[in-house]
């Protein structure tokens, strides 16, 4: 642990002082205070920390910030403002981003103002700034991405297949090509597949979730949580005992639009027991949160769906059937057809 965490260094301009190879003149160092002494709380939220700067009336008008993490583990910074910058007032920079610690960067992260400029305006000293910040963000096409990595670089889709299955799972890549030039994806930087080098891999379906997308694209731990939530309420149909319970005599159906009710007034119940406490365990707090109720009650219960939040059978109207249609919700259920029907139809019948 450090005393002071992060210490955070103020890029400031107009681009009148040039001894730092055309970046500026940089402030003092700068520190968190509280840091230490603030409880981090269990769930994930918002803590404010002040920073005190000494001013330097040669910098001039802040037009940006460098900060570095010495902590052992990333933060959110969402806004950094400062107070009565002499000469200038008030100024507020909007970042949310994820520094993780400095260890993991070539160079030091930069927030900028918010202004915009053209690029024969931009003030001489955030050029080197802005170029730098561009070429991280843009890549180099090499190595392995790691989840602190903010690279926004592209690739083809060259993983539609999986080659190493057999010939008749292989798959043209899409992109790059006078067949096939469209489209391209963002780079996940997956190893290629062992029968074929221009492919890419896939991942199992739970390491896909840690697949590389920048980090400030990511969900946030709670809607990742929010996300796994809804992805158990969606195994719930699994749950036989209950739905057996709900459909009564019939296999796989409702006897009653009641029963489908309960779904989304009650929930399904779930047997108590050593195996459901162990999972209970093992699940994250705000999934937990999210899953199950405070009281208990209602395990897996379903949000009711906005159509009928006012009214229990407007779902049935012709208006709501043309809007489903109209939206690309098709309202039917499609099914294949097992047996031919032949009927006679008498075509005046319908004139």
């Amino acid at each position: 642990m450090y005393s002071h965490v992060p210490p955070i260094q103020l890029f400031l301009f107009p681009g009148q002082h040039l001894a730092n190879g055309l970046r500026g003149k940089l402030g003092k160092p700068a520190y968190l205070e509280d840091w230490i002494t603030t409880i981090a709380p269990l769930l994930a939220g918002e803590s404010a920390f002040k920073v005190t700067f000494d001013w330097d009336e040669e910098i001039g008008e802040p037009g940006a910030f460098l900060i570095v993490n010495n902590h052992h583990s990333e933060f959110y910074l969402r806004t950094v403002t400062l107070e009565d910058v002499p000469g200038y007032g008030r100024f507020h920079f909007v970042c949310n981003s994820w520094v993780y610690p400095a260890k993991h960067y070539k160079k030091d992260r930069v927030f900028f103002a918010n202004k915009t400029y053209l690029p024969h305006e931009m003030p001489i000293p955030l050029r080197k700034y802005r170029d730098e910040e561009f070429l991280v963000l843009r890549g180099d096409g090499k190595g392995e991405l790691q989840e602190w990595d903010r690279v926004y670089d592209y690739a083809y889709y060259n993983d539609l297949g999986d080659p190493d299955k057999g010939p008749d799972y292989a798959r043209p890549v899409l992109g790059g090509s006078a067949e096939y030039p469209y489209p391209r994806r963002g780079r996940t930087s997956r190893p290629p597949t062992k029968s074929d080098p221009n492919s890419e891999s896939r991942l199992p379906l739970l390491m896909s979730l840690n697949i590389y997308v920048p980090r400030d694209e990511r969900f946030g731990h709670l809607k990742m949580s929010d996300f796994l939530a809804y992805a158990l309420k969606s195994i719930a149909q699994f749950i036989r005992p209950e739905l057996e319970a709900l459909c009564g005599s019939t296999h796989n159906e409702f006897d009653s639009f009641e029963d489908v009710m309960k779904i989304y007034e009650g929930g399904i119940k779930l047997p108590k027991g050593p195996l459901f406490d162990n999972i209970l365990k093992n699940i994250p707090l705000e999934l937990l949160k999210e899953a199950l109720p405070v009281d208990g009650e209602g395990l897996f219960r379903y949000p009711l769906p906005q159509v009928i939040k006012e009214d229990m059978s407007a779902w049935r109207t012709d208006d709501e059937f043309a809007r489903e249609m109209l939206a690309g919700v098709n309202p039917l259920v499609i099914r294949l057809l097992e047996v031919s029907l032949c009927l006679n139809i008498t075509f005046s019948f319908y004139h």
